[in-house]
Protein backbone atom coordinates (compact mmCIF):
# COMPACT_ATOMS: atom_id res chain seq x y z
CA UNK A 1 0.00 0.00 0.00
CA UNK A 2 1.45 3.27 -0.78
CA UNK A 3 1.84 6.16 1.53
CA UNK A 4 -1.30 8.21 -0.46
CA UNK A 5 -3.61 4.68 0.01
CA UNK A 6 -2.57 5.11 3.98
CA UNK A 7 -3.52 8.30 4.39
CA UNK A 8 -7.09 8.13 2.91
CA UNK A 9 -8.22 5.01 4.31
CA UNK A 10 -6.90 6.28 8.15
CA UNK A 11 -8.66 9.54 7.64
CA UNK A 12 -11.90 7.53 6.14
CA UNK A 13 -11.39 5.16 9.11
CA UNK A 14 -11.43 7.82 11.85
CA UNK A 15 -14.31 9.89 9.85
CA UNK A 16 -16.42 7.14 10.11
CA UNK A 17 -15.76 6.34 13.70
CA UNK A 18 -16.73 9.52 14.29
CA UNK A 19 -19.91 9.49 12.71
CA UNK A 20 -20.94 6.72 14.28
CA UNK A 21 -19.95 8.40 18.07
CA UNK A 22 -21.84 11.48 16.35
CA UNK A 23 -25.29 9.65 15.94
CA UNK A 24 -24.78 7.81 19.25
CA UNK A 25 -28.20 8.68 21.49
CA UNK A 26 -26.28 10.15 24.64
CA UNK A 27 -28.97 10.33 27.44
CA UNK A 28 -29.20 13.94 27.95
CA UNK A 29 -32.34 13.65 30.37
CA UNK A 30 -34.90 11.48 31.33
CA UNK A 31 -38.86 11.73 32.05
CA UNK A 32 -39.93 8.71 33.63
CA UNK A 33 -43.86 8.65 35.70
CA UNK A 34 -43.01 5.81 38.23
CA UNK A 35 -45.30 4.09 40.46
CA UNK A 36 -45.80 6.37 43.78
CA UNK A 37 -43.62 8.92 42.12
CA UNK A 38 -43.89 12.00 45.06
CA UNK A 39 -40.94 14.34 43.21
CA UNK A 40 -38.49 14.82 40.80
CA UNK A 41 -35.82 16.59 40.70
CA UNK A 42 -33.51 17.35 37.88
CA UNK A 43 -29.90 18.36 39.01
CA UNK A 44 -26.76 19.15 36.80
CA UNK A 45 -26.34 15.73 35.78
CA UNK A 46 -28.92 13.29 37.65
CA UNK A 47 -32.34 12.91 37.43
CA UNK A 48 -34.06 12.17 40.65
CA UNK A 49 -36.99 10.51 41.41
CA UNK A 50 -38.27 9.96 44.81
CA UNK A 51 -41.32 7.87 46.16
CA UNK A 52 -42.54 7.77 49.69
CA UNK A 53 -39.30 5.84 51.29
CA UNK A 54 -36.58 6.07 48.15
CA UNK A 55 -34.52 7.89 45.73
CA UNK A 56 -34.39 6.61 42.22
CA UNK A 57 -31.03 9.06 40.84
CA UNK A 58 -30.28 8.34 37.01
CA UNK A 59 -27.02 9.67 36.01
CA UNK A 60 -27.41 11.18 32.68
CA UNK A 61 -24.58 11.80 30.08
CA UNK A 62 -25.03 16.01 30.79
CA UNK A 63 -21.48 17.65 31.49
CA UNK A 64 -21.20 20.55 34.04
CA UNK A 65 -18.91 23.04 34.18
CA UNK A 66 -18.68 26.19 36.48
CA UNK A 67 -21.90 24.88 37.57
CA UNK A 68 -23.19 25.69 34.35
CA UNK A 69 -24.61 22.39 32.53
CA UNK A 70 -23.16 21.84 28.72
CA UNK A 71 -24.97 21.88 25.77
CA UNK A 72 -24.04 18.53 24.28
CA UNK A 73 -23.69 15.05 26.47
CA UNK A 74 -20.81 12.85 26.80
CA UNK A 75 -21.89 9.31 26.26
CA UNK A 76 -21.08 6.74 28.51
CA UNK A 77 -20.40 9.72 31.22
CA UNK A 78 -23.58 8.60 33.18
CA UNK A 79 -22.16 4.97 33.87
CA UNK A 80 -18.90 6.12 34.42
CA UNK A 81 -20.01 7.99 37.73
CA UNK A 82 -22.75 5.59 38.65
CA UNK A 83 -20.48 2.74 38.39
CA UNK A 84 -16.97 4.30 39.98
CA UNK A 85 -19.62 5.76 42.59
CA UNK A 86 -21.21 2.46 43.30
CA UNK A 87 -17.46 0.44 44.12
CA UNK A 88 -16.40 3.51 45.95
CA UNK A 89 -19.29 3.68 48.50
CA UNK A 90 -19.01 -0.37 49.17
CA UNK A 91 -15.20 -0.02 49.35
CA UNK A 92 -16.20 2.52 52.63
CA UNK A 93 -19.31 1.72 54.39
CA UNK A 94 -17.16 0.61 57.25
CA UNK A 95 -16.51 4.30 58.01
CA UNK A 96 -19.87 5.60 57.53
CA UNK A 97 -23.36 4.13 56.49
CA UNK A 98 -24.56 5.05 52.98
CA UNK A 99 -27.78 5.62 51.12
CA UNK A 100 -26.95 2.89 48.06
CA UNK A 101 -29.30 0.17 47.83
CA UNK A 102 -29.05 -1.04 44.63
CA UNK A 103 -27.93 -0.34 40.85
CA UNK A 104 -30.70 -1.76 38.86
CA UNK A 105 -29.56 -0.17 35.64
CA UNK A 106 -25.37 0.94 34.82
CA UNK A 107 -26.85 4.37 34.73
CA UNK A 108 -29.04 4.12 38.24
CA UNK A 109 -28.88 3.92 41.50
CA UNK A 110 -31.62 3.34 43.95
CA UNK A 111 -31.16 4.42 47.71
CA UNK A 112 -32.44 5.71 51.07
CA UNK A 113 -34.58 9.19 50.45
CA UNK A 114 -32.48 10.93 52.89
CA UNK A 115 -32.77 14.63 53.94
CA UNK A 116 -29.89 16.31 53.18
CA UNK A 117 -27.27 18.64 54.80
CA UNK A 118 -27.37 22.28 53.17
CA UNK A 119 -23.50 21.91 53.15
CA UNK A 120 -20.94 19.71 50.73
CA UNK A 121 -18.00 18.77 52.92
CA UNK A 122 -14.64 19.31 49.77
CA UNK A 123 -11.70 18.35 51.06
CA UNK A 124 -7.90 19.15 49.68
CA UNK A 125 -4.61 17.39 49.70
CA UNK A 126 -3.15 19.43 47.23
CA UNK A 127 -3.35 23.25 46.18
CA UNK A 128 -4.91 22.75 43.08
CA UNK A 129 -8.08 23.58 40.72
CA UNK A 130 -10.01 26.49 42.58
CA UNK A 131 -7.96 26.97 45.63
CA UNK A 132 -5.12 27.79 43.18
CA UNK A 133 -6.83 30.70 41.32
CA UNK A 134 -7.88 31.50 44.99
CA UNK A 135 -4.18 31.51 45.74
CA UNK A 136 -2.61 32.33 42.65
CA UNK A 137 -5.03 35.70 42.91
CA UNK A 138 -3.09 36.75 46.44
CA UNK A 139 -5.60 35.18 48.76
CA UNK A 140 -4.27 33.23 51.65
CA UNK A 141 -7.13 31.96 53.13
CA UNK A 142 -9.84 29.48 51.83
CA UNK A 143 -12.92 29.38 53.55
CA UNK A 144 -11.38 30.33 56.76
CA UNK A 145 -8.28 27.81 56.36
CA UNK A 146 -5.20 29.46 56.57
CA UNK A 147 -2.48 28.37 53.66
CA UNK A 148 1.04 29.13 54.19
CA UNK A 149 3.13 31.37 51.53
CA UNK A 150 5.66 30.39 49.21
CA UNK A 151 3.21 27.45 47.50
CA UNK A 152 3.23 26.47 43.75
CA UNK A 153 0.18 25.23 41.80
CA UNK A 154 -0.61 21.49 42.49
CA UNK A 155 2.08 21.16 45.84
CA UNK A 156 1.13 19.06 48.41
CA UNK A 157 -0.31 20.62 51.40
CA UNK A 158 1.27 20.27 55.18
CA UNK A 159 -2.12 18.30 55.57
CA UNK A 160 -5.66 17.99 54.21
CA UNK A 161 -8.26 21.36 54.80
CA UNK A 162 -11.76 20.76 54.66
CA UNK A 163 -13.42 23.88 52.81
CA UNK A 164 -16.71 23.67 52.66
CA UNK A 165 -19.31 25.27 50.03
CA UNK A 166 -23.19 25.97 50.05
CA UNK A 167 -24.95 23.28 48.41
CA UNK A 168 -26.78 25.13 45.61
CA UNK A 169 -29.79 23.64 43.37
CA UNK A 170 -29.79 26.22 41.24
CA UNK A 171 -26.71 28.24 39.82
CA UNK A 172 -23.07 28.35 42.24
CA UNK A 173 -22.03 26.78 44.78
CA UNK A 174 -20.57 29.66 47.61
CA UNK A 175 -17.34 28.99 50.16
CA UNK A 176 -17.98 29.00 53.61
CA UNK A 177 -16.14 28.29 56.91
CA UNK A 178 -16.49 25.95 59.35
CA UNK A 179 -17.20 29.40 61.30
CA UNK A 180 -20.04 30.69 59.57
CA UNK A 181 -21.68 27.48 58.94
CA UNK A 182 -21.62 27.10 62.72
CA UNK A 183 -22.87 30.53 63.24
CA UNK A 184 -25.64 30.67 60.97
CA UNK A 185 -27.15 27.26 62.21
CA UNK A 186 -26.65 25.21 58.83
CA UNK A 187 -25.43 22.10 61.10
CA UNK A 188 -25.11 21.81 65.06
CA UNK A 189 -21.49 21.59 66.49
CA UNK A 190 -21.85 18.23 67.25
CA UNK A 191 -23.12 17.15 64.02
CA UNK A 192 -20.45 19.27 62.01
CA UNK A 193 -17.94 17.41 64.17
CA UNK A 194 -18.90 14.09 63.13
CA UNK A 195 -19.14 15.29 59.64
CA UNK A 196 -15.57 16.67 59.97
CA UNK A 197 -14.28 13.05 60.78
CA UNK A 198 -16.42 11.24 58.35
CA UNK A 199 -14.66 13.56 55.81
CA UNK A 200 -11.10 13.28 56.78
CA UNK A 201 -11.72 9.58 57.15
CA UNK A 202 -13.34 9.00 53.91
CA UNK A 203 -10.31 10.56 52.09
CA UNK A 204 -7.74 8.53 53.98
CA UNK A 205 -9.28 5.82 52.30
CA UNK A 206 -10.12 7.20 48.89
CA UNK A 207 -5.89 8.25 48.96
CA UNK A 208 -5.07 4.52 49.56
CA UNK A 209 -7.38 3.13 47.35
CA UNK A 210 -5.84 5.51 44.66
CA UNK A 211 -2.15 4.96 45.40
CA UNK A 212 -2.71 1.02 44.61
CA UNK A 213 -3.64 2.24 41.02
CA UNK A 214 -1.17 4.69 40.39
CA UNK A 215 -3.08 7.73 41.51
CA UNK A 216 -3.09 10.38 44.07
CA UNK A 217 -6.59 11.68 45.39
CA UNK A 218 -5.96 15.97 45.14
CA UNK A 219 -8.99 17.04 46.52
CA UNK A 220 -12.80 15.79 46.74
CA UNK A 221 -16.06 16.83 47.84
CA UNK A 222 -18.47 14.52 50.30
CA UNK A 223 -22.12 14.91 50.93
CA UNK A 224 -23.72 13.95 53.38
CA UNK A 225 -27.98 13.02 54.95
CA UNK A 226 -30.05 11.69 57.66
CA UNK A 227 -32.60 9.73 58.07
CA UNK A 228 -34.09 10.16 61.74
CA UNK A 229 -31.03 10.29 63.78
CA UNK A 230 -28.87 8.39 61.78
CA UNK A 231 -26.21 10.30 59.59
CA UNK A 232 -25.54 8.52 55.76
CA UNK A 233 -23.29 9.20 53.12
CA UNK A 234 -25.49 10.20 50.20
CA UNK A 235 -24.40 10.69 46.47
CA UNK A 236 -21.41 9.69 44.49
CA UNK A 237 -17.99 9.84 45.58
CA UNK A 238 -14.63 9.45 44.09
CA UNK A 239 -15.47 10.28 40.82
CA UNK A 240 -14.26 11.98 38.00
CA UNK A 241 -17.11 15.13 38.96
CA UNK A 242 -16.35 15.09 42.31
CA UNK A 243 -12.90 14.24 42.17
CA UNK A 244 -9.39 15.62 40.92
CA UNK A 245 -6.61 12.60 40.36
CA UNK A 246 -2.74 12.98 39.53
CA UNK A 247 -1.06 10.30 38.37
CA UNK A 248 1.86 9.74 40.85
CA UNK A 249 4.62 8.32 38.64
CA UNK A 250 5.22 11.42 36.97
CA UNK A 251 4.16 13.64 39.86
CA UNK A 252 7.52 14.70 41.77
CA UNK A 253 9.07 15.21 38.48
CA UNK A 254 6.16 17.57 36.73
CA UNK A 255 6.56 19.42 40.46
CA UNK A 256 9.96 19.97 40.27
CA UNK A 257 10.01 20.83 36.36
CA UNK A 258 7.50 23.33 36.97
CA UNK A 259 4.92 20.88 34.92
CA UNK A 260 1.45 20.50 34.58
CA UNK A 261 0.57 17.47 36.47
CA UNK A 262 -1.07 14.80 34.07
CA UNK A 263 -4.69 13.97 35.64
CA UNK A 264 -7.62 12.41 35.72
CA UNK A 265 -10.72 14.67 36.83
CA UNK A 266 -13.38 17.46 34.86
CA UNK A 267 -10.37 19.93 35.61
CA UNK A 268 -9.71 19.30 31.74
CA UNK A 269 -13.04 20.41 30.51
CA UNK A 270 -12.31 23.56 32.63
CA UNK A 271 -9.53 24.40 31.14
CA UNK A 272 -10.37 23.90 27.59
CA UNK A 273 -13.31 26.55 28.37
CA UNK A 274 -11.10 29.16 30.17
CA UNK A 275 -8.68 28.98 26.96
CA UNK A 276 -12.02 29.75 25.12
CA UNK A 277 -12.98 32.40 27.47
CA UNK A 278 -15.97 30.73 29.53
CA UNK A 279 -15.81 30.73 32.97
CA UNK A 280 -19.67 30.22 33.80
CA UNK A 281 -19.77 34.52 33.84
CA UNK A 282 -22.39 36.59 32.77
CA UNK A 283 -22.73 37.50 29.38
CA UNK A 284 -19.81 34.43 28.29
CA UNK A 285 -20.61 32.31 25.45
CA UNK A 286 -19.96 28.65 26.01
CA UNK A 287 -17.51 27.64 22.92
CA UNK A 288 -19.04 24.86 20.49
CA UNK A 289 -18.16 21.46 21.52
CA UNK A 290 -17.65 19.29 18.18
CA UNK A 291 -17.90 15.76 17.73
CA UNK A 292 -13.57 15.43 18.32
CA UNK A 293 -14.41 17.21 21.60
CA UNK A 294 -17.11 15.06 23.01
CA UNK A 295 -15.31 11.67 21.90
CA UNK A 296 -12.15 13.04 23.65
CA UNK A 297 -14.24 13.79 26.89
CA UNK A 298 -16.18 10.77 26.96
CA UNK A 299 -12.74 8.81 26.24
CA UNK A 300 -10.96 10.67 29.41
CA UNK A 301 -14.10 9.71 31.67
CA UNK A 302 -13.28 5.86 30.31
CA UNK A 303 -9.74 6.46 31.16
CA UNK A 304 -10.42 7.38 34.56
CA UNK A 305 -13.24 4.24 35.37
CA UNK A 306 -10.24 2.01 34.22
CA UNK A 307 -7.62 3.93 36.00
CA UNK A 308 -10.01 4.11 39.42
CA UNK A 309 -11.31 1.19 39.79
CA UNK A 310 -8.58 -1.20 37.95
CA UNK A 311 -11.22 -2.96 35.72
CA UNK A 312 -11.89 -2.76 32.13
CA UNK A 313 -14.67 -0.54 31.29
CA UNK A 314 -18.09 -2.45 29.62
CA UNK A 315 -19.86 0.21 27.75
CA UNK A 316 -23.71 -0.13 27.92
CA UNK A 317 -25.39 -0.33 24.95
CA UNK A 318 -27.12 2.73 23.78
CA UNK A 319 -29.81 1.14 21.62
CA UNK A 320 -33.34 2.09 22.78
CA UNK A 321 -31.56 3.05 26.08
CA UNK A 322 -34.32 5.16 27.78
CA UNK A 323 -36.45 2.31 27.61
CA UNK A 324 -33.87 0.30 29.29
CA UNK A 325 -33.38 2.37 32.15
CA UNK A 326 -36.86 2.53 32.63
CA UNK A 327 -37.89 -1.31 32.35
CA UNK A 328 -34.92 -1.74 34.84
CA UNK A 329 -35.95 0.50 37.34
CA UNK A 330 -39.62 -0.19 37.13
CA UNK A 331 -38.31 -4.35 37.75
CA UNK A 332 -36.10 -2.68 41.30
CA UNK A 333 -39.09 -0.60 42.74
CA UNK A 334 -41.93 -3.56 42.41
Amino acid sequence: MDIYSFFFNAVFYICKHLAIFALMEAIRETNFQLPNQQNFYRGKVRDVYTTPDQLIMVATDRLSAFDVVMPRAIPFKGQVLNQIAAKALKDTEDIVPNWLIANPDPNVSVGFNCETYPVEMVIRGYLAGHAWREYRDGKRSVCGVSLPEGLKENDKLPSPIITPTTKAHEGHDEDISREEILKQGLVSKEEYEKLESYTQQLFQRGTEIAAKNGLILVDTKYEFGKVGDKIYLIDEIHTPDSSRFFYSDVYDENQSKGLKQKQLSKEFVREWLIENGFQGKDGQKIPEMTDEKVEEISNRYIELYEKVTGEKFKPRDYNDVLKTIEQNILKSIK
